[in-house]
C-alpha cells in the first residue's frame, strides 16, 4: 500500500489524447510531491502539458495512466460524485480566461461556489461580501463583469477562488491577460493567501512570476524538466 507523506502526491502520471490516429503523450511519467502551505509553480512553454496536469490536479480530467492523492484521497478512485463533492471542499479555480459569469454581478459570481454548501443565504452573502472586501471591491460589488478593468475581474475571479476557503488553490496563467502592473499586485494577492495558509499552484510561462513562488516544477513536453 502507497505510503502518503504529502499533501499531493503523483506516481507514475500519464495522460494520453487520440488525435486522429495519433496518440498524443501530454503527460508522461510524471512522479512529484507538493507540501501543505507550499507555492508552487509549474512552469513551461505553451502546449507543454502544465495545464493539462494543472485540471488532473483538480479532479477535472481522468489520468490515463498513474495515481494523485489529496490529503490521502486516492482522487481518480473517487466516483464523479464524490470528486465534485471533493472539489467544493478542497480546491479553488483560477482560471487563464477568468470565466465570469457576464449577466451576473460581482457578488452572484462570488457565491456560485456556494451553491453546493448548503450554507443559509446569510451566511453566503457574508462570507462573499468578506472576500470581495479583502480583494478592494466592496464598491464594484453590484457591476457586472464587463463594467470592470481585466485586473478587478482577475480579483473578481481569485475571490470567487477562495470563497469556500478551501485549502488548494490551483491558477491556471493568473496574469496571462494583464499588465505586468497589476499582474504584480495580483501575484502579491496570491502570495498572501498563501502566507494565511492556501497551497497554491500556478500555471505559467512567465518567469517574472516565478519569482512569487516558494518552488518549481518544470514541464517540458509532457515531462518533468
Amino acid at each position: 500500500m502507497t505510503k502518503i507523506n504529502h499533501l499531493i502526491q503523483v506516481e507514475d502520471l500519464g495522460k494520453d489524447y487520440q488525435s486522429g490516429d495519433t496518440t498524443v503523450n501530454a503527460i508522461q511519467n510524471m512522479d512529484f510531491s507538493i507540501d501543505d502551505e507550499e507555492f508552487v509553480t509549474i512552469m513551461g512553454q505553451s502546449g507543454s502539458g502544465k495545464s493539462t496536469l494543472l485540471s488532473i490536479l483538480g479532479g477535472l480530467n481522468h489520468p490515463s495512466s498513474g495515481k494523485i492523492f489529496v490529503d490521502s484521497l486516492d482522487l481518480y478512485s473517487l466516483s464523479t460524485e464524490q470528486r465534485a463533492d471533493f472539489r467544493s471542499e478542497y480546491i479553488g479555480f483560477i482560471f487563464h480566461s477568468f470565466q465570469l459569469i457576464s449577466y451576473l454581478t460581482v457578488l452572484e459570481n462570488v457565491k456560485l461556489p456556494m451553491a453546493v454548501t448548503g450554507q443559509k443565504k446569510k451566511k453566503k452573502n457574508s462570507m462573499a461580501l468578506d472576500v470581495i472586501d479583502r480583494m478592494g471591491l466592496t464598491s464594484k460589488k453590484d457591476r457586472l463583469p464587463d463594467q470592470l478593468s481585466g485586473g478587478e475581474q482577475e480579483r473578481v475571479a481569485i475571490a470567487r477562488a477562495i470563497v469556500n476557503k478551501p485549502p488548494i488553490i490551483l491558477a491556471d496563467e493568473p496574469t496571462g491577460n494583464l499588465d505586468t502592473h497589476t499582474a504584480k499586485d495580483i501575484m502579491g494577492l496570491l502570495k498572501s493567501l498563501n502566507q494565511d495558509g492556501h497551497t497554491i499552484i500556478m500555471v505559467t510561462h512567465n518567469p517574472e512570476m516565478e519569482a512569487f513562488s516558494g518552488r518549481t516544477i518544470n514541464v517540458k513536453d509532457g515531462n518533468l524538466a
